[in-house]
């Protein structure tokens, strides 16, 4: 595999189309399925996926760790995953596709911006550039509110809730982080995934509309949506993501991967039939813009 060329680059390239794809599912899905039952759905499903796909592969399910480890992946999976994505879908019912991914082009800059703070890595000068370009490009597509089906407030809580899904995605990296080289990537991926799936069962058992979140797991019409995203998102795009990482430089993969702004704001153009504006498209080419510049400088 690593001797076809660019082959880590071809799969950074498709990971970022499954997951543009998965979200427009995902978007769908949210019309039927509140955000943490969606999340949770999600996560259970990929969970059963992963674990089957490290039993073909012969991967060990359990490795003798130190507990403090476990409790890093476990916190990881639990604030990076159960929360962070809960928001998402929660900033994806109110905003739509197209904005709530520019919105989350923000993540490398607070990744960036947490790692200089916590793990003592830099910030330069273009990626303080990139991430000015990425907030242009937010405040240029939200300017205009009839753009959106959505009420202004509604745009405003739910650019607040694609930054606080960004914020926490990037805690639960910055948590885990330090550990990371100890273990196998797929390994560590289990852990954390599997742990935000019972904490969030554990937080399903105790609310009071549980019978309708677990609900969501009786075969109905809404599951063509919510298990081709949950196979695909998490799953899939997951596995693809991994290899472009171990076949081509992390910053290059990274970038890479950015272009699924591009592709969820055409997908969603054509299966959400989101509004088509100049100032959307504009957002998408600055983001973009931003994103290589704060993954690249």
């Amino acid at each position: 595999m690593a001797d076809i060329p660019y082959i880590g680059e071809i799969f950074s390239f498709l990971c970022s189309v499954l997951w543009a794809a998965a979200v427009i599912f995902f978007r769908k899905s949210g019309r039927f399925t509140k955000p943490f039952a969606l999340n949770f759905f999600k996560n259970t499903v990929a969970s059963i996926l992963f674990i089957l796909t490290s039993i073909v592969l012969g991967k060990a399910l359990f490795i003798n760790a130190p507990a403090k480890d476990f409790l890093i992946l476990a916190a990881s999976g639990i604030i990076g995953i159960a929360l962070a994505d809960t928001l998402f879908f929660q900033a994806l019912n109110k905003m739509g596709a197209s904005l709530t991914q520019i919105v989350n082009c923000l993540y490398m800059p607070i990744m960036i911006a947490l790692s200089f703070l916590f793990l003592n890595e830099t910030f330069s000068f273009m990626q303080f550039i990139g991430t000015g370009l990425i907030i242009l490009a937010i405040n240029i597509s939200t300017r205009k509110s009839t753009d959106f089906q959505s009420s202004k407030k509604d745009l405003y809580i739910g650019m607040l809730l694609a930054f606080l899904s960004m914020l926490f995605m990037a805690i639960g990296v910055i948590i885990v982080k330090p550990i990371l080289s100890e273990y196998p990537v797929l390994w560590c991926t289990e852990i954390r995934l599997i742990s935000g799936t019972i904490g969030m069962a554990l937080v399903a058992i105790l609310l009071k509309d549980r019978r309708t979140i677990f609900r969501t797991f009786k075969p109905s019409k809404n599951w063509k949506y919510l298990i081709p995203g949950s196979a695909i998102g998490a799953y899939l795009a997951m596995i693809i993501w991994l290899a472009g990482i171990k076949y081509t430089q992390a910053n290059i993969a990274s970038a890479i991967n950015q272009t699924n702004v591009i592709f969820v704001f055409i997908f969603a153009s054509i299966f959400l039939k989101e509004k088509f504006t100049i100032r959307k498209l504009i957002g998408v080419i600055l983001s973009f813009a931003g994103v290589l510049l704060v993954t690249l400088g």
